[in-house]
């Protein structure tokens, strides 16, 4: 049977060839990887970690946390990846619905971190933004040709927890099968090779840095540049010998700010993929502009991995997230009954493939909520799909504003907000109101020094929205509230304002 995903990834390359470069210049071989990794295993293995036991890991960014992941996949462990801005009382939850053997912190939440882990029965090692701690201490002395357990496809790989912005957070479970299906679809429809080198700056907690940015890098023998944080100045230096980068949106926002984004400095750059959160199609215009390369927004989510994107040939549209990618089927439906719906009408993305997960850890009942009788997921998340079978995410079903009994799509009313000049962006919500149930409300970023005011955004929407649409008040912040991977917290915003409309 072999180790399902490791197996795949031990091939890809030759001992020799480089896969990781940091900002210092040091240089990980393939060979490096498997060596590493294999000492990591036989580390965890020694602590008493088993097949199918959780390894919780809260650790800055770093080769060794990289190699990390796959020695617990080596092993047979689970990984289970923690934001590094979660507190200790967070920490606590996850710790405790997850019962991990082993939970790898920073050497500085140690102490915190063992109080926790003591009343589950885990124990604690430690890895700092260096690649040092006690965990790496272990592993020297390991040998790191122990053979790797057995793991079949349907066998866990991971649990990714959800951002939580409902409530408790839900442990996504994902099969070895879950990750390797989708990164090498996406290796294949991003035409991943060997000579491609990525620009790796994205957080290696989250779907998209651990499992689409590395999986892919390591499924096609490929080297990554891996970069603590984004830095616009370091990417721009770097495009000089990379091919590839990933980025969410606001990494693009900065470049585009950037005066050193130039068609000279692209020049040598084949594929800019933009995910995690809503690319603005302003953002998306003013790249292709300055450098004459389209961004390829995908869509993906923690539960799924990837499911669709923008072609790599043919046309890469603004404000779409493309078409299904290959082996995934994908429909709109009504929210409540599940019934498709025609195209270019809104309703519930639902899909189903084998990049969808296997369940919500230790939730059966929310789990089977979650799926239809015929084994599509439903997402959560609202969208359309054109004439042209592109997708388009119109929100979240939870954001989703019914005011006076009508159904209203904060996207289409954040669109026309957008497009007015001195609108940085829009978030539209819904507050409670003693008249319509729901309030429309806009909550608008404004351009550095200008006047705009509430009656201005109010007037330019009375001809472009109908009347129930028109948000009842218009709101100005500096800044909209985001989580660490760009998306826009809108859950934050309705507990800020949530006496709006109270008499």
């Amino acid at each position: 049977m072999g180790n399902h995903l490791f197996d795949a990834i031990r091939v890809a390359a030759a001992p020799e060839a480089v896969f990781i470069e940091t900002a210092d210049g040091r240089q990980w071989t393939y060979g490096d990887m498997i060596a590493l990794s294999g000492r990591l295993a036989a580390a965890l293995r020694t602590l008493g970690v088993r097949a199918g036991d959780r390894v919780a890991v809260q650790v800055e960014k770093s080769s060794e946390a990289l190699m990390l992941y796959l020695g617990c996949l080596r092993v047979g462990a689970v990984y289970l990846p923690l934001n590094t801005a979660y507190t200790l009382a967070e920490l606590d939850y996850f710790i405790g619905d997850a019962e991990p053997a082993l939970v790898v912190v920073g050497p500085k939440a140690r102490e915190g971190v063992e109080a926790i882990a003591k009343a589950h029965g885990s124990r604690v090692e430690t890895l700092d933004a260096a690649g040092h701690g006690s965990l790496v201490e272990r592993a020297a002395d390991e040998d790191p040709d122990v053979a790797d357990v057995e793991r079949g496809p349907d066998d866990l790989a991971a649990i990714l927890y959800t951002s939580g912005t409902t409530g408790r957070s839900k442990g996504a479970m994902l099969t070895h099968d879950n990750l390797l299906s989708n990164a090498l679809t996406l290796r294949d429809h991003w035409r991943f090779t060997s000579g491609d080198r990525l620009i790796h700056a994205l957080p290696i907690f989250h779907t998209h840095g651990l499992f689409v940015a590395s999986n892919v890098t390591l499924l096609s023998g490929a080297s990554m540049y891996l970069l603590a944080k984004f830095d616009a100045d370091e990417a721009l230096k770097l495009m000089d010998t990379a091919t590839v980068m990933m980025g969410v949106p606001t990494f693009y926002v900065r470049l585009v700010q950037h005066p050193g984004l130039t068609r000279a400095a692209t020049a040598k750059m084949r594929l800019f993929v933009s995910g995690s959160a809503p690319l603005l199609a302003e953002t998306h215009r003013a790249f292709s502009e300055k450098t004459g390369h389209a961004l390829l927004e995908r869509y993906g989510m923690t539960e799924t991995n990837m499911n669709t994107s923008n072609p790599y040939d043919g046309d890469r549209i603004a404000g779409t997230v493309g078409l299904p990618l290959p082996g995934v089927s994908l429909r709109i439906a009504e929210p409540e009954s599940g019934r498709p719906v025609p195209d270019g009408e809104t309703g519930m993305i639902e899909v189903k493939g084998p990049n969808v997960f296997r369940g919500y850890w230790r939730m059966p009942e929310k789990t089977a909520a979650e799926f239809r009788a015929d084994g599509f997921f439903i997402t959560g998340d609202l969208g359309k799909i054109d004439e042209r079978g592109y997708v388009h995410i119109v929100g979240r079903g939870k954001d989703l504003v019914i005011s006076g009994g009508y159904n209203i799509y904060p996207k289409e009313v954040e669109t026309e907000i957008d497009a007015m000049p001195d609108v940085v962006e829009s978030a539209v919500i819904g507050l409670p109101h003693p008249d319509f149930g729901e309030g429309v409300t806009a909550v608008v970023v404004r351009a550095k020094g200008t006047a705009l005011d509430e009656t201005a955004v109010l007037d330019g929407l009375k001809d472009r929205l109908a009347r129930y649409k028109q948000p009842k008040r218009v709101l100005f912040v500096e800044d909209l509230p985001r989580n660490t991977m760009g998306k826009v917290q809108k859950n934050v915003l309705r507990q800020t304002y949530e006496d709006l409309y109270k008499a």
